[in-house]
């Protein structure tokens, strides 16, 4: 199964809080500029990276002189402040030294739960990554509302993963991987290589909470592997402190613990779209769009009659014949009042019609599945 990391061309490596700041001691600065350099390695022989990197907070604490994480939210939120600045500026610094460009993006559930907001952040990470760029990705702390929950950009780099249909997720942490048991607490324990992300019996595994200065734990990582395998991304869970390892694991070597999707990213999505989506309207098409539809092909507005409902770019919609039989279902690239313009339509009067044009179809076939 390592040929799968082998042979992935877009990946997302998530680095925790204990790795960034060296256990709290403050931001380290060689282990940025390492990542970095295999980063470059990686981006040189045509990968696609995306880092996804906490120490925000733990940053912050180090500048504040707080020994200890601090419980109350205003407190979480200003050490979060002001250690972005001081985390962004130093990948900053350490990727232009291997030549690479960065940009920053700041995201939170709800940017990625609401699905105009999930789209637009789609297309700026795909922009991006096309552009050569490494995106350095955190949780927004400084705003959110919630409680900040430990581990949580675990969760925010299968987020990722699914949000930009990656490859595989990478999470070095400071541990060598997934153990049978907890191996501070069993000496008997040992490594697992390799798993099927979807397998619960992990869970059990996965011990109790991580340092004190990220208290996710492992636990966090397999929910994690979990989600990212929803899109068929794989998952790599290896030691940061270890020589090379992000070279070591696209180079196919057995490091850490590989948990693998069981499904195709495309079959994945397209499971997604058939079992887990709420339709917000219906898109009436001719003969000649039903049999393209069932032919595989993407969905022009040309074919498309009649709009029904009122839904937003990105809604999950029903492509229905006129005797109202479902055909197929997918996420629209235009809201409904865009779609009734474009309607009947050629594509090229798209930019025309409505002064843009994002997408040639109105829903394309790899966000689409038939009924």
């Amino acid at each position: 199964m390592r040929e799968k990391i082998r042979t992935a061309r877009r990946l997302i490596v998530k680095v925790g809080s204990a790795l960034v700041t060296n256990n709290g001691a403050g931001l380290d600065h060689a282990a940025l500029d390492d990542w970095a350099r295999q980063i470059a390695a990686l981006r040189a022989d045509g990968r696609e990276i995306a880092l996804v990197s906490s120490g925000a907070i733990a940053a912050g604490m180090q500048r504040l002189g707080w020994s200890g994480r601090p419980k109350e939210m205003h407190k979480l939120q200003a050490a979060a402040a002001v250690g972005q600045m001081g985390l962004v500026e130093a990948y900053e610094k350490a990727f232009t030294r291997h030549g690479l460009q960065t940009a920053q993006i700041l995201l939170t559930h709800e940017d990625l739960a609401d699905r105009t907001r999930y789209l637009n952040a789609r297309s700026t990470l795909n922009t991006l990554l096309e552009l050569g760029v490494v995106p350095i990705i955190n949780e927004n702390d400084t705003v959110v509302t919630d409680e900040i929950k430990f581990g949580d950009n675990d969760t925010l780099g299968a987020l990722v993963a699914n949000l930009i249909e990656a490859d595989t997720l990478i999470i070095l942490t400071d541990q060598q991987g997934l153990y049978t048991a907890d191996p501070r607490k069993d000496p008997a324990a040992t490594l697992i290589s390799e798993g099927r992300a979807e397998d619960r019996q992990y869970e059990a595994m996965a011990g109790g909470a991580g340092s004190g200065i990220s208290k996710g734990g492992m636990i966090t990582k397999i929910r994690a592997a979990q989600r990212a395998a929803r899109s068929g991304a794989h998952t790599c869970i290896a030691s940061g402190r270890t020589p090379d390892p992000l070279l070591r694991l696209a180079a196919g070597e057995a490091v850490g613990t590989l948990l693998y999707a069981s499904s195709t990213p495309l079959q994945a999505r397209k499971q997604w779209l058939a079992d887990h989506l709420q339709l917000a309207g219906d898109l009436i098409i001719d003969d000649g769009a039903v049999a393209a539809l069932r032919n595989g092909r993407s969905l022009l507005p040309v074919g498309v009659i009649e709009v029904r409902g009122d839904f937003e770019r990105g809604a999950a919609v029903a492509c229905r014949t006129v005797a109202g039989e479902e055909v197929a279902r997918g996420l629209a690239n235009y809201s409904a009042s865009e779609c009734r313009r474009i309607a009947r339509k050629p594509t090229a009067e798209i930019e025309k019609l409505l002064g843009y044009i994002d997408e040639p179809e109105l829903i394309h076939r790899d966000n689409m599945v038939a009924r």
